[in-house]
């Protein structure tokens, strides 16, 4: 079974999927957010179309590790993501994955409009990255 990684945002959540042998990210996508019951219902989709066994939620702690209202609508989330997959879904601290995100498309030229389209894909990857890795030790 495969492993998905989601960056829930307010515009766009970022998507990745990790190999059959759960050790790579595979591949990313975004999906659009702003319409909770389709993004629910794509979820779902990508969920069996990929065999997903696993879906981990990036959770937005502040650096403090205190958690504020955009780890609450994440946390509410990924009940739902719950519910509706019947999959197990983790939480995952996402401290510092969107800073990250955006260093590295800077390394590589992506900026602007192309940008904005990318940023959460390789969050969600970085999340999956480091929960592989998390599982590898």
């Amino acid at each position: 079974m495969k492993i998905m990684g989601l960056d829930y945002g307010d515009a766009r959540t970022g998507v990745a999927i990790s190999d059959l042998l759960c050790t790579l990210v595979g591949s990313t996508t975004v999906l659009p957010s702003r319409n909770e019951e389709k993004l629910l219902a794509d979820v779902v989709r990508l969920t069996k179309e990929n065999g997903v066994g696993t879906i981990v939620v990036g959770l937005p702690r502040n650096m403090d590790g205190t958690e504020g209202p955009r780890a609450e609508a994440c946390r509410a989330f990924a009940e739902k993501v719950k519910e509706i997959t019947g999959v197990d879904v983790e939480m995952w601290d996402e401290r510092r994955t969107t800073v990250e995100a955006h260093q590295i498309l800077s390394d590589h030229n992506y900026h602007g409009k192309k940008r904005k389209n990318t940023v959460d894909a390789v969050a969600a990857s970085l999340i999956l990255e480091g929960y592989l890795a998390y599982r590898r030790r």
